[in-house]
Protein backbone atom coordinates (compact mmCIF):
# COMPACT_ATOMS: atom_id res chain seq x y z
CA UNK A 1 0.00 0.00 0.00
CA UNK A 2 1.18 3.40 -1.06
CA UNK A 3 0.96 6.07 1.77
CA UNK A 4 1.65 9.47 1.30
CA UNK A 5 1.95 12.25 3.82
CA UNK A 6 -0.92 14.70 5.26
CA UNK A 7 -1.06 17.72 2.66
CA UNK A 8 -1.09 21.97 3.41
CA UNK A 9 -4.07 23.13 1.75
CA UNK A 10 -1.72 25.05 -0.38
CA UNK A 11 0.21 21.75 -1.67
CA UNK A 12 -3.37 20.56 -2.47
CA UNK A 13 -4.55 22.82 -4.30
CA UNK A 14 -0.74 22.83 -6.17
CA UNK A 15 -1.33 19.62 -6.79
CA UNK A 16 -5.17 20.29 -8.54
CA UNK A 17 -3.36 22.77 -10.61
CA UNK A 18 -0.84 20.55 -11.93
CA UNK A 19 -3.08 18.17 -12.77
CA UNK A 20 -4.96 20.62 -14.51
CA UNK A 21 -2.11 22.26 -16.05
CA UNK A 22 -1.69 25.48 -14.24
CA UNK A 23 0.83 25.27 -12.12
CA UNK A 24 3.39 26.74 -13.65
CA UNK A 25 3.69 28.44 -17.31
CA UNK A 26 3.50 26.00 -20.28
CA UNK A 27 7.77 27.62 -20.88
CA UNK A 28 7.82 27.29 -24.57
CA UNK A 29 5.64 28.31 -27.18
CA UNK A 30 2.78 25.93 -28.00
CA UNK A 31 2.80 23.50 -30.50
CA UNK A 32 -0.31 22.01 -32.41
CA UNK A 33 -0.15 18.95 -30.82
CA UNK A 34 -0.53 20.37 -27.12
CA UNK A 35 -3.77 21.00 -27.91
CA UNK A 36 -4.92 17.74 -27.91
CA UNK A 37 -2.49 16.55 -25.12
CA UNK A 38 -4.15 19.51 -22.89
CA UNK A 39 -7.67 18.30 -23.65
CA UNK A 40 -6.13 14.91 -23.22
CA UNK A 41 -4.64 16.22 -19.37
CA UNK A 42 -8.15 17.99 -19.00
CA UNK A 43 -10.43 14.90 -20.15
CA UNK A 44 -13.33 17.02 -21.61
CA UNK A 45 -13.23 20.84 -22.96
CA UNK A 46 -16.41 22.06 -22.59
CA UNK A 47 -17.98 24.62 -25.49
CA UNK A 48 -19.84 27.78 -24.74
CA UNK A 49 -20.47 30.29 -27.68
CA UNK A 50 -20.02 33.62 -25.72
CA UNK A 51 -17.78 35.85 -27.23
CA UNK A 52 -17.94 38.72 -25.04
CA UNK A 53 -13.95 38.67 -24.92
CA UNK A 54 -13.04 35.14 -26.18
CA UNK A 55 -15.07 31.93 -26.37
CA UNK A 56 -14.42 29.45 -23.38
CA UNK A 57 -12.77 26.84 -24.95
CA UNK A 58 -10.18 29.14 -26.58
CA UNK A 59 -9.54 30.99 -23.62
CA UNK A 60 -9.25 27.62 -21.28
CA UNK A 61 -6.30 26.50 -23.96
CA UNK A 62 -5.18 29.99 -23.63
CA UNK A 63 -4.64 30.09 -19.69
CA UNK A 64 -2.64 26.48 -19.99
CA UNK A 65 -0.65 27.22 -23.33
CA UNK A 66 -0.31 31.01 -23.88
CA UNK A 67 -0.27 32.49 -27.30
CA UNK A 68 -1.47 29.74 -30.15
CA UNK A 69 -3.24 29.91 -33.27
CA UNK A 70 -7.10 30.08 -32.56
CA UNK A 71 -8.04 27.73 -35.45
CA UNK A 72 -5.61 25.26 -33.92
CA UNK A 73 -8.56 23.54 -32.65
CA UNK A 74 -10.82 23.20 -35.63
CA UNK A 75 -8.29 21.62 -36.98
CA UNK A 76 -7.49 19.53 -34.30
CA UNK A 77 -11.03 18.66 -33.97
CA UNK A 78 -11.31 18.02 -38.04
CA UNK A 79 -7.92 15.81 -37.77
CA UNK A 80 -10.46 13.22 -35.65
CA UNK A 81 -7.93 13.72 -32.81
CA UNK A 82 -11.18 14.87 -30.79
CA UNK A 83 -14.63 14.80 -31.39
CA UNK A 84 -17.89 16.48 -29.70
CA UNK A 85 -20.34 15.16 -27.47
CA UNK A 86 -22.45 15.69 -24.02
CA UNK A 87 -20.20 14.65 -21.42
CA UNK A 88 -19.89 17.81 -18.15
CA UNK A 89 -22.18 19.60 -20.72
CA UNK A 90 -21.63 20.31 -24.72
CA UNK A 91 -17.40 19.04 -24.78
CA UNK A 92 -14.63 18.41 -27.04
CA UNK A 93 -13.17 15.07 -25.93
CA UNK A 94 -10.62 12.79 -27.10
CA UNK A 95 -11.73 10.81 -30.17
CA UNK A 96 -9.81 7.85 -28.12
CA UNK A 97 -12.86 8.39 -25.15
CA UNK A 98 -15.60 7.82 -27.77
CA UNK A 99 -16.53 4.05 -26.45
CA UNK A 100 -17.16 6.11 -22.94
CA UNK A 101 -19.87 8.02 -24.47
CA UNK A 102 -21.11 5.53 -26.76
CA UNK A 103 -23.91 4.50 -24.26
CA UNK A 104 -25.41 7.71 -24.22
CA UNK A 105 -26.33 8.33 -27.60
CA UNK A 106 -27.44 4.29 -27.61
CA UNK A 107 -30.05 5.72 -25.22
CA UNK A 108 -30.55 9.64 -26.04
CA UNK A 109 -33.72 10.04 -24.39
CA UNK A 110 -32.35 9.67 -21.00
CA UNK A 111 -30.44 13.07 -22.07
CA UNK A 112 -33.00 15.20 -20.75
CA UNK A 113 -34.09 18.29 -22.95
CA UNK A 114 -31.21 17.45 -25.51
CA UNK A 115 -32.89 14.54 -27.29
CA UNK A 116 -36.70 15.15 -27.80
CA UNK A 117 -38.37 11.39 -28.16
CA UNK A 118 -41.87 13.15 -29.35
CA UNK A 119 -39.71 15.30 -32.25
CA UNK A 120 -38.59 12.19 -33.60
CA UNK A 121 -41.07 10.31 -33.55
CA UNK A 122 -43.01 13.20 -34.93
CA UNK A 123 -40.43 14.27 -37.83
CA UNK A 124 -39.53 10.60 -38.73
CA UNK A 125 -39.70 11.45 -42.54
CA UNK A 126 -38.14 14.69 -42.59
CA UNK A 127 -35.43 13.16 -40.48
CA UNK A 128 -35.34 10.24 -42.88
CA UNK A 129 -34.87 12.69 -46.29
CA UNK A 130 -32.53 14.68 -44.11
CA UNK A 131 -30.07 11.60 -42.87
CA UNK A 132 -30.50 10.73 -47.08
CA UNK A 133 -29.30 14.36 -48.15
CA UNK A 134 -26.44 14.05 -46.28
CA UNK A 135 -25.44 10.70 -47.11
CA UNK A 136 -26.08 12.05 -50.99
CA UNK A 137 -24.41 15.80 -50.37
CA UNK A 138 -22.01 15.86 -47.58
CA UNK A 139 -21.80 17.33 -44.25
CA UNK A 140 -24.07 20.30 -43.53
CA UNK A 141 -24.60 22.92 -40.90
CA UNK A 142 -27.65 24.24 -39.86
CA UNK A 143 -27.01 27.35 -41.58
CA UNK A 144 -27.70 25.37 -44.87
CA UNK A 145 -31.20 25.55 -44.56
CA UNK A 146 -33.77 27.83 -44.60
CA UNK A 147 -35.40 29.20 -41.62
CA UNK A 148 -39.19 28.45 -40.80
CA UNK A 149 -40.99 32.29 -40.70
CA UNK A 150 -43.48 30.90 -38.24
CA UNK A 151 -40.91 29.97 -35.68
CA UNK A 152 -40.49 31.99 -32.92
CA UNK A 153 -36.77 33.88 -31.58
CA UNK A 154 -35.10 31.89 -28.81
CA UNK A 155 -33.04 28.73 -28.23
CA UNK A 156 -36.41 26.89 -27.16
CA UNK A 157 -37.76 27.42 -30.65
CA UNK A 158 -35.15 26.19 -33.50
CA UNK A 159 -35.90 26.14 -36.85
CA UNK A 160 -37.08 22.65 -38.08
CA UNK A 161 -34.13 21.38 -39.65
CA UNK A 162 -31.40 22.46 -36.76
CA UNK A 163 -34.02 20.68 -33.98
CA UNK A 164 -33.21 17.71 -36.36
CA UNK A 165 -29.41 17.79 -36.64
CA UNK A 166 -29.31 18.36 -32.56
CA UNK A 167 -31.83 15.36 -31.95
CA UNK A 168 -29.26 13.12 -34.25
CA UNK A 169 -26.09 14.40 -32.72
CA UNK A 170 -27.55 13.64 -29.41
CA UNK A 171 -28.75 10.27 -30.81
CA UNK A 172 -25.07 9.66 -32.31
CA UNK A 173 -26.09 9.20 -35.87
CA UNK A 174 -24.41 12.30 -36.83
CA UNK A 175 -21.22 13.73 -35.72
CA UNK A 176 -19.72 17.08 -35.75
CA UNK A 177 -16.32 16.87 -37.99
CA UNK A 178 -15.51 20.38 -38.33
CA UNK A 179 -16.79 23.79 -37.02
CA UNK A 180 -16.83 26.99 -39.47
CA UNK A 181 -17.01 30.05 -37.68
CA UNK A 182 -17.39 28.25 -34.33
CA UNK A 183 -20.77 26.84 -36.94
CA UNK A 184 -20.80 23.04 -36.89
CA UNK A 185 -20.83 20.62 -39.66
CA UNK A 186 -22.49 17.48 -39.53
CA UNK A 187 -21.67 14.36 -41.00
CA UNK A 188 -23.05 10.50 -40.56
CA UNK A 189 -21.30 8.67 -37.76
CA UNK A 190 -20.96 5.75 -40.28
CA UNK A 191 -18.42 7.84 -42.96
CA UNK A 192 -16.82 8.84 -40.16
CA UNK A 193 -16.20 5.80 -38.52
CA UNK A 194 -17.25 3.13 -40.86
CA UNK A 195 -15.28 0.70 -38.85
CA UNK A 196 -16.91 1.06 -35.81
CA UNK A 197 -19.30 -1.99 -34.37
CA UNK A 198 -21.31 -1.68 -31.17
CA UNK A 199 -21.24 -5.14 -30.15
CA UNK A 200 -17.57 -4.89 -30.53
CA UNK A 201 -16.45 -1.79 -29.76
CA UNK A 202 -19.14 -0.11 -27.09
CA UNK A 203 -18.25 -0.22 -23.34
CA UNK A 204 -21.30 -1.24 -21.31
CA UNK A 205 -22.79 1.74 -18.83
CA UNK A 206 -21.37 0.18 -16.04
CA UNK A 207 -17.74 -0.32 -17.47
CA UNK A 208 -17.80 3.44 -19.48
CA UNK A 209 -18.86 4.71 -15.94
CA UNK A 210 -16.16 2.94 -14.23
CA UNK A 211 -13.42 4.71 -16.85
CA UNK A 212 -15.04 8.17 -16.51
CA UNK A 213 -14.66 7.81 -12.36
CA UNK A 214 -11.30 6.97 -13.25
CA UNK A 215 -10.65 10.31 -16.01
CA UNK A 216 -12.65 12.47 -13.36
CA UNK A 217 -9.82 11.49 -10.54
CA UNK A 218 -6.32 11.92 -12.94
CA UNK A 219 -7.85 15.22 -13.86
CA UNK A 220 -8.84 16.59 -10.81
CA UNK A 221 -5.76 15.10 -9.18
CA UNK A 222 -6.45 15.46 -6.39
CA UNK A 223 -10.19 15.53 -4.87
CA UNK A 224 -13.17 14.58 -2.10
CA UNK A 225 -15.22 11.82 -3.35
CA UNK A 226 -18.17 13.91 -3.95
CA UNK A 227 -16.46 16.08 -6.35
CA UNK A 228 -16.06 12.77 -8.60
CA UNK A 229 -19.41 12.29 -10.55
CA UNK A 230 -19.89 15.88 -11.69
CA UNK A 231 -17.00 15.85 -14.07
CA UNK A 232 -18.91 13.88 -16.23
CA UNK A 233 -22.25 14.52 -15.01
CA UNK A 234 -22.72 10.97 -13.82
CA UNK A 235 -26.04 10.06 -12.31
CA UNK A 236 -25.36 7.09 -10.60
CA UNK A 237 -21.87 6.38 -9.31
CA UNK A 238 -21.01 3.73 -7.27
CA UNK A 239 -18.42 5.94 -5.82
CA UNK A 240 -17.98 3.69 -2.94
CA UNK A 241 -16.88 0.76 -4.73
CA UNK A 242 -14.69 2.35 -7.29
CA UNK A 243 -12.79 4.16 -4.08
CA UNK A 244 -12.23 0.67 -2.60
CA UNK A 245 -11.14 -1.07 -6.22
CA UNK A 246 -8.92 1.93 -6.89
CA UNK A 247 -7.18 1.83 -3.42
CA UNK A 248 -6.58 -1.58 -4.26
CA UNK A 249 -4.66 -0.95 -7.28
CA UNK A 250 -2.87 1.93 -6.31
CA UNK A 251 -4.60 4.16 -8.60
CA UNK A 252 -5.23 6.40 -5.93
CA UNK A 253 -4.21 6.99 -1.93
CA UNK A 254 -5.81 8.51 0.76
CA UNK A 255 -4.27 11.60 2.20
CA UNK A 256 -4.99 14.44 4.92
CA UNK A 257 -5.24 17.81 4.00
CA UNK A 258 -5.42 20.45 5.91
CA UNK A 259 -8.85 22.50 7.03
CA UNK A 260 -10.08 19.93 4.54
CA UNK A 261 -10.00 16.87 6.23
CA UNK A 262 -9.85 13.19 4.54
CA UNK A 263 -9.31 13.56 0.27
CA UNK A 264 -7.84 11.08 -2.57
CA UNK A 265 -4.76 11.72 -4.61
CA UNK A 266 -4.32 10.11 -7.53
CA UNK A 267 -1.04 8.47 -8.07
CA UNK A 268 0.21 10.12 -11.18
CA UNK A 269 1.20 12.81 -8.71
CA UNK A 270 2.83 11.01 -6.27
CA UNK A 271 5.99 11.97 -7.86
CA UNK A 272 5.40 15.63 -7.00
CA UNK A 273 5.47 15.00 -3.43
CA UNK A 274 8.87 15.07 -2.79
CA UNK A 275 9.62 17.98 -4.33
CA UNK A 276 6.35 19.92 -5.54
CA UNK A 277 6.85 23.21 -7.18
CA UNK A 278 5.76 26.64 -6.33
CA UNK A 279 2.83 28.16 -8.22
CA UNK A 280 4.12 30.31 -10.49
CA UNK A 281 1.70 30.75 -13.58
CA UNK A 282 -0.79 33.76 -13.39
CA UNK A 283 -4.02 33.24 -15.92
CA UNK A 284 -7.29 34.60 -16.76
CA UNK A 285 -9.72 32.03 -16.31
CA UNK A 286 -12.92 30.61 -18.20
CA UNK A 287 -16.21 31.19 -16.14
CA UNK A 288 -16.17 27.12 -17.84
CA UNK A 289 -12.76 26.13 -16.89
CA UNK A 290 -12.99 22.74 -15.07
CA UNK A 291 -10.73 24.51 -11.89
CA UNK A 292 -14.19 26.66 -11.33
CA UNK A 293 -17.11 24.83 -13.33
CA UNK A 294 -18.12 23.16 -10.28
CA UNK A 295 -19.08 25.81 -7.67
CA UNK A 296 -19.32 23.47 -4.51
CA UNK A 297 -15.77 22.30 -5.34
CA UNK A 298 -13.89 25.73 -6.10
CA UNK A 299 -15.25 26.94 -2.84
CA UNK A 300 -13.94 24.28 -0.75
CA UNK A 301 -10.35 24.15 -2.19
CA UNK A 302 -9.98 27.95 -3.19
CA UNK A 303 -12.28 29.85 -0.87
CA UNK A 304 -13.17 31.09 -4.18
CA UNK A 305 -17.30 31.60 -4.12
CA UNK A 306 -18.10 31.57 -7.96
CA UNK A 307 -21.28 31.64 -10.14
CA UNK A 308 -21.84 31.91 -13.80
CA UNK A 309 -23.82 34.94 -13.95
CA UNK A 310 -24.00 35.03 -17.75
CA UNK A 311 -27.21 33.03 -17.51
CA UNK A 312 -28.87 35.25 -14.54
CA UNK A 313 -30.65 38.18 -15.28
CA UNK A 314 -29.10 41.39 -15.29
CA UNK A 315 -30.63 42.79 -12.38
CA UNK A 316 -29.68 39.71 -10.16
CA UNK A 317 -25.74 39.82 -11.02
CA UNK A 318 -23.17 40.59 -8.33
CA UNK A 319 -20.42 41.03 -10.55
CA UNK A 320 -21.24 40.76 -14.28
CA UNK A 321 -22.25 38.73 -17.76
CA UNK A 322 -18.71 37.41 -18.09
CA UNK A 323 -16.80 37.49 -15.44
CA UNK A 324 -13.09 35.48 -15.67
CA UNK A 325 -11.63 34.73 -12.42
CA UNK A 326 -8.16 35.52 -11.75
CA UNK A 327 -5.76 33.02 -10.98
CA UNK A 328 -1.99 33.86 -9.29
CA UNK A 329 0.35 31.73 -7.96
CA UNK A 330 -1.96 29.02 -6.88
CA UNK A 331 -4.91 30.97 -5.85
CA UNK A 332 -7.77 32.47 -7.13
CA UNK A 333 -7.16 36.16 -6.39
CA UNK A 334 -9.69 38.25 -7.84
CA UNK A 335 -12.00 38.47 -10.53
CA UNK A 336 -12.50 40.95 -13.81
CA UNK A 337 -15.48 41.94 -15.68
CA UNK A 338 -14.14 42.15 -19.21
CA UNK A 339 -15.48 42.93 -22.66
CA UNK A 340 -13.31 42.54 -25.90
CA UNK A 341 -13.84 45.60 -28.26
CA UNK A 342 -12.63 44.41 -31.43
CA UNK A 343 -13.17 47.12 -33.37
CA UNK A 344 -11.74 49.35 -31.22
CA UNK A 345 -8.82 46.77 -31.01
CA UNK A 346 -8.74 47.62 -27.50
CA UNK A 347 -9.82 45.18 -23.59
CA UNK A 348 -12.23 46.92 -21.77
CA UNK A 349 -12.00 45.80 -18.01
CA UNK A 350 -15.17 47.23 -16.55
CA UNK A 351 -14.52 46.49 -13.27
CA UNK A 352 -11.76 44.37 -10.81
CA UNK A 353 -12.77 42.80 -7.43
CA UNK A 354 -9.63 41.29 -5.32
CA UNK A 355 -10.97 38.64 -3.06
CA UNK A 356 -11.20 39.29 0.77
CA UNK A 357 -7.82 39.38 2.06
CA UNK A 358 -5.89 40.05 -1.05
CA UNK A 359 -2.72 41.91 -0.45
CA UNK A 360 -1.89 44.22 -3.20
CA UNK A 361 1.90 43.93 -4.15
CA UNK A 362 4.20 44.62 -7.13
CA UNK A 363 4.77 40.83 -7.65
CA UNK A 364 0.93 40.67 -7.85
CA UNK A 365 0.15 43.85 -9.82
CA UNK A 366 3.35 42.78 -12.26
CA UNK A 367 1.95 39.42 -12.97
CA UNK A 368 -1.40 40.17 -13.00
CA UNK A 369 -0.53 43.18 -15.34
CA UNK A 370 1.14 40.65 -17.92
CA UNK A 371 -1.49 38.24 -18.17
CA UNK A 372 -3.77 40.32 -19.01
CA UNK A 373 -1.82 42.21 -22.00
CA UNK A 374 -0.89 38.55 -22.68
CA UNK A 375 -4.19 37.39 -22.74
CA UNK A 376 -5.26 40.82 -24.60
CA UNK A 377 -2.70 40.52 -27.57
CA UNK A 378 -3.46 37.76 -28.34
CA UNK A 379 -6.92 38.66 -28.80
CA UNK A 380 -5.69 41.54 -30.95
CA UNK A 381 -6.21 44.16 -28.85
CA UNK A 382 -3.70 47.15 -28.97
CA UNK A 383 -4.43 48.46 -25.29
CA UNK A 384 -6.19 47.58 -22.04
CA UNK A 385 -8.82 50.21 -20.64
CA UNK A 386 -9.15 49.34 -16.59
CA UNK A 387 -12.28 51.25 -15.98
CA UNK A 388 -13.14 51.14 -12.38
CA UNK A 389 -10.87 49.11 -9.57
CA UNK A 390 -10.42 49.20 -6.13
CA UNK A 391 -8.84 52.68 -5.13
CA UNK A 392 -5.36 51.62 -4.21
CA UNK A 393 -5.26 49.21 -7.09
CA UNK A 394 -5.98 51.87 -9.32
CA UNK A 395 -3.39 54.59 -7.38
CA UNK A 396 -0.43 51.71 -8.46
CA UNK A 397 -2.29 50.52 -11.82
CA UNK A 398 -2.06 53.56 -14.51
CA UNK A 399 -5.99 53.75 -15.79
CA UNK A 400 -4.83 52.91 -19.57
CA UNK A 401 -1.69 51.48 -20.61
CA UNK A 402 -0.45 50.05 -24.00
CA UNK A 403 0.23 46.53 -24.69
CA UNK A 404 3.97 47.17 -25.37
CA UNK A 405 4.96 49.46 -22.84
Amino acid sequence: MIVADSLSLQNARHLHLAAQGLLRPLGRRARFPDIHASVRQMSLLQIDTINVVARSPYLVLFSRLGTYPANWLEETLASGALFEYWAHEACFIPFEDYPLLRHRMLEPQRLGWKYSEQWVEEHQQEIADLLEHIAQQGPVRAADFANDKQTKPGWWAWKPHKRHLENLFSAGELMVVERRNFQRVYDLRSRVMPEWDDAQHALSEDDAVLAMLSHSARSLGIFRASWLADYYRLKRAPLKSWLAAAQARDEIVRVEVEQLGEMWLHHNLLPLLENLSSATHTALLSPFDPVVWDRRRALELFDFDYRIECYTPAEKRKYGYFVLPVLHRGALKARIDAKMERQAQQLVIRAFWLEPGVRISNAFLNDVQKAINRFAQWQGANHVILENAPPELLAAWSHQWAINS
